[in-house]
């Protein structure tokens, strides 16, 4: 399994996250709402087991770093993200979240003990009530 340091480029995190009110931010179809709003959620709360249960074993999220296929490797990455987002004072600013179709969209900031993350952007595809494709881009340095 890939660590975290292995998966992105840069020093990282990701993905949504410490939960921001996102009511009617949102815009587009329902079912593509609801899944990342459940993923966002899961995530925020660190619960493992929900967060996963947006994916399938055929998932995939495409980083700066390269590809993680499966539950396995995306486990991997929310392990890693989890634990950094858990320490005291991290904190996460959603700038943009839409919908269209099958397609759900956010951009955002955050700030951890480890990482200033300036920029961050995921795009998730839907497919069968589940993400099929996310990619992730950030931009991030160290605090160390």
């Amino acid at each position: 399994m890939k660590t975290i340091k292995h998966i992105f480029a840069y020093p990282v995190v990701a993905t949504a996250l410490m939960v921001a009110p996102l009511g009617s931010a949102w815009a587009g179809d329902a079912e593509t709402k609801a899944i990342v709003e459940h993923h966002l959620a899961s995530f925020g709360a660190g619960d493992m087991k929900e967060t996963l249960a947006d994916y399938t074993e055929t998932s995939v999220i495409v980083t700066q770093g390269g590809e993680l296929r499966g539950l396995e490797a995306i486990q991997g990455l929310f392990t890693g993200l989890f634990a950094e987002f858990a320490k005291p004072g991290a904190s996460f600013d959603l700038k943009i979240l839409s919908t269209a179709n099958n397609v759900g969209y956010i951009v955002w900031s955050a700030d951890t003990a480890d990482n200033v993350y300036e920029l961050g952007s995921d795009t998730y595809v839907i497919e069968g009530g589940k993400i099929a494709v996310q990619t992730l881009a950030i931009q991030a340095t160290p605090k160390k």
